[in-house]
């Protein structure tokens, strides 16, 4: 256990010095954004384009895993709907609160973390797990408001779910870097060296940037927040791990990175749509604080207990 905790102990130093160079006002809001855009579309992106171009679809699809990632998530989602309606939440709120509860940032902090952790062996089915969290529940919540608010899906609000989907760069990455392995294009040196170097500034500028994301957002509603993070780091992983184990048995290894996949920390793009679609961006703010606060120690645990696996 402790040496599980020394491992994943620079992860969240790194994202301590963003949350301490924002807090303090060395790092202004306006940075952050730029910072946080900068990871996002070019670093990140070259990691996945780099690992996708030299995994094969095989590597990255499986059908157990798809499945038992899919159950999972949308069992501890209807949980945290149940739970809302049960407290006579509107159907806009109840959304970002199961989004919270449901879905982690499986993408700045999951990849370069899963990555170092488990080996580069853990970039095919963290490929997949980030493909699933954008394609579909990042549609979800917005579909979810929609309807809760009584509108209906024009022409025009479809098409705008697809093109945040077709043109999120994790999703082009991963895409591009298949085509490229399927076609057996070589990899020229220049370009090599490039994705390598670029490759290089994702994990800790993600981490920077999750830290100095934090230090902006609200702290309200903690009691539903300690909620929200209960789902999000124990809920979540215990339905993974029965549909990983004995509901869609995947081997080991996939189990082991599902599973610590799974108690990651709710995703820091679900602020963002709650602040876009003016739904509960405080309660938003505050269970992402708060679960990647807890997540030093339950990350660690849940890792210490897949390693046996």
């Amino acid at each position: 256990m402790l040496d599980v905790f020394l491992r994943t102990l620079p992860f969240f130093i790194i994202i301590g010095l963003g949350f301490g160079a924002a807090r303090s006002g060395f790092l202004p809001a306006s940075a952050t954004a730029v910072l946080t855009k900068f990871v996002f579309f070019f670093p990140l992106s070259a990691m996945l384009f780099r690992f996708a171009a030299n995994l094969s679809i095989d590597e990255i699809f499986n059908v157990e895993l798809m499945m038992a990632y899919l159950v999972a998530t949308f069992a501890t989602y209807g949980l945290a709907q149940l739970v809302a309606y049960r407290r006579k939440l509107s159907l806009p709120v109840a959304a970002v609160e199961a989004q919270c509860f449901a879905t982690g940032n499986t993408g700045f902090l999951g990849l370069p973390m899963m990555a170092i952790l488990f080996g580069e062996a853990a970039i095919g089915p963290m490929m997949l797990i980030v493909s699933i969290d954008m394609v579909v529940f990042s549609s979800l919540i917005v579909v979810l408001i929609t309807i809760g608010r009584g509108q209906s899906f024009s022409p025009a609000g479809v098409w705008r779910i697809l093109r945040s989907v077709l043109t999120n760069p994790l999703i082009v990455s991963i895409s591009a870097g298949l085509m490229w392995s399927a076609w057996a294009l070589p990899m020229p040196a220049p370009m090599a060296d490039f994705l390598n170097i670029m490759s290089g500034a994702a994990t800790p500028g993600a981490l920077f940037a999750i830290g100095a994301s934090l230090a902006v957002k609200s702290t309200e509603r903690m009691q539903t927040a300690a909620w929200l993070s209960f789902g999000k780091l124990v809920v979540h992983p215990i339905a993974m791990a029965v549909c990983v184990l004995y509901l869609f048995p995947v081997d080991a290894f996939r189990a082991q990175v599902a599973i610590a996949a799974a108690a990651l920390p709710a995703a820091g793009n679900i602020f963002m749509i709650a602040q876009y679609y003016g739904v509960a961006p405080q309660r938003a703010s505050a269970a992402i604080f708060l679960s990647t606060a807890a997540s030093i120690v339950t990350l660690p645990l849940v890792i210490a207990w897949v390693s046996a696996l």
